[in-house]
């Protein structure tokens, strides 16, 4: 019997341990690249999250060993830890945006908006779908996978459980990645939207110079080629700018030292 005792005690701090470590996975989960799409359905997530769960747990098993042993309450355990997994997830999840807002600003520079603008769950142009594609394969190939388990370790060192990140630090980190995801957006665009002043700068001095001369129909055909010409040549570029600034994010997540 005593023996029965300490095996059923054991397993009840396995599942404990496993229970908290779940809601924190789950929740990053939720919103990173790849495994957070909604295309994925619902119960590929939640296999992902058991699967991370199940890689995390026994390398966070001695910080968590006080917890397992006295657990705090069980609503604010399952409201911190899911309020802590958003809140890195939603930060990971910035740079997905920012791809899909450098295609919308780059098809919109363009007159590439429209081309195939319902191929994904959430209408984007076709260049903002592309990227986003390639981006997500690019990181999957560079091992993103694995940097998630690792995210999900080192956040515990951030971030005790139980424990509500502050407010205050919270909102100015919010505002400092909200602006960096569109520094990036812009920067990725860049090209597309110096080529489309030049077309239009070009447009208005043929206009003036020949005011008989259709341009519009004339340049139409020029600014498209010009624009799949560049995401063919740029791509490359925009994707490795794109992986460095989000491995440098996962890499130090919150700017500490």
């Amino acid at each position: 019997m005593n023996g029965l005792a300490t095996l059923l005690g054991l397993t009840q701090d396995v599942l404990w341990l496993h229970f908290m470590v779940f809601l924190r996975a789950a929740a990053i989960l939720s919103l990173f690249p790849g495994f957070g799409e909604r295309t994925v359905p619902v119960r590929i997530k939640l296999a992902l999250a058991l699967m991370l769960t199940v890689v995390t747990a026994p390398a966070l098993a001695p910080d968590l060993a006080a917890f397992v042993s006295d657990p705090p309450p069980l609503a604010w355990l399952v409201l911190t830890e899911t309020v802590t997994g958003l809140l890195i997830g939603i930060g990971i999840r910035l740079f997905i945006l920012a791809l899909q807002t450098a295609g919308t600003i780059a098809a919109q520079a363009t007159t590439l908006s429209q081309i195939l603008g319902n191929a994904g769950v959430e209408p984007m142009p076709a260049m903002g779908y592309l990227l986003v594609l390639g981006g997500i394969a690019l990181a999957m190939m560079m091992g993103l996978h694995v940097r998630l388990a690792e995210m999900t370790i080192l956040s515990y060192g951030l971030f005790p459980v139980a424990r509500l990140p502050e407010a205050a630090a919270v909102a100015q980190w919010g505002v400092q990645q909200v602006s960096g995801a569109f520094g990036l957006a812009f920067t990725l665009a860049a090209p597309f939207v110096i080529v489309s002043l030049l077309y239009n700068l070009t447009l208005g001095i043929i206009n003036r110079a020949m005011p008989q001369l259709m341009v519009v129909f004339v340049g139409a055909p020029v600014i498209t080629g010009a624009g799949l010409v560049l995401l063919m040549v740029l791509a490359p570029t925009m994707l490795t700018i794109w992986i460095e600034a989000l491995s440098a994010f996962i890499g130090n997540p919150f700017g500490g030292n």
